[in-house]
């Protein structure tokens, strides 16, 4: 199908980048995916308060001690996902707020140790479909590059018989090298990897240990 109809697109640059290496970031430091230091910077800050009277230092102390308590509970929390992905059945998704094409897509993906999503099931399809409609034409991890019509997932898995219902009617039609498969209304569209477009990364979420 022609993009000569896209969507208008939203360009915030770097903005994405910044989402997916500040959730990376923060779902690294000791696994959880929280900011301790923001807790002793609170602490800190109430502590400045000499020129208030004693027993509203004292109050403000001890509210500080509380919030220092929580945050720091907080930190020992196992999240699946960091704050700003989606998890949905064993797997973490992120949905991105800018447009790239479809390497540079795949390359942010793989940047935060993510790829771009591999559908599994049909329900799996079903959440990315309707989750990737209300935000616009995306990316997904399928694309037939290495021989035309035939179509693998960027895993090396084949696309198999069970899936090929997903694609719109008449797609996919290949209309001038179209190479790369996208999330488009109700189904998928093949268009060129060139366009940009949303995408989606996937990854396993994290086990949280039993106490």
């Amino acid at each position: 199908m022609s993009d000569s109809k896209e969507m208008g697109k939203r360009q915030l640059g770097p903005l994405d980048e910044e989402l997916l290496t500040s959730s990376h970031t923060r779902h690294s430091i000791k696994g959880f995916g929280f900011q301790p230091n923001s807790g002793f910077s609170s602490f800190t800050g109430c502590l400045v308060h000499s020129q208030v009277p004693l027993a509203l230092q004292v109050l403000f102390l001890a509210v500080c001690s509380v919030l220092l308590v929580v945050i720091l509970v907080k930190d020992r929390l196992c999240r699946s996902c960091p704050w700003d992905w989606m998890h949905f059945q064993g797997s973490c998704y992120f949905f991105s707020v800018a447009q790239k094409s479809w390497n540079d897509s795949a390359t942010a993906c793989h940047n935060v140790g993510a790829q771009l999503v591999v559908i599994k099931s049909d329900e799996e399809q079903n959440f990315l479909q309707q989750t990737s409609k209300k935000r616009g034409y995306t990316w997904m991890g399928l694309i037939d590059m290495s021989k035309e019509s035939t179509w693998y997932w960027v895993d090396g898995s084949p696309l198999t018989l069970s899936f090929m219902k997903y694609w719109n009617k008449g797609e996919p039609n290949n209309l001038g090298e179209e190479d790369c498969a996208e999330f488009r209304d109700d189904g998928w569209n093949d268009t060129k990897c060139t366009n940009k477009k949303f995408w989606i990364c996937k990854k396993l979420s994290t086990s949280c240990p039993s106490k």
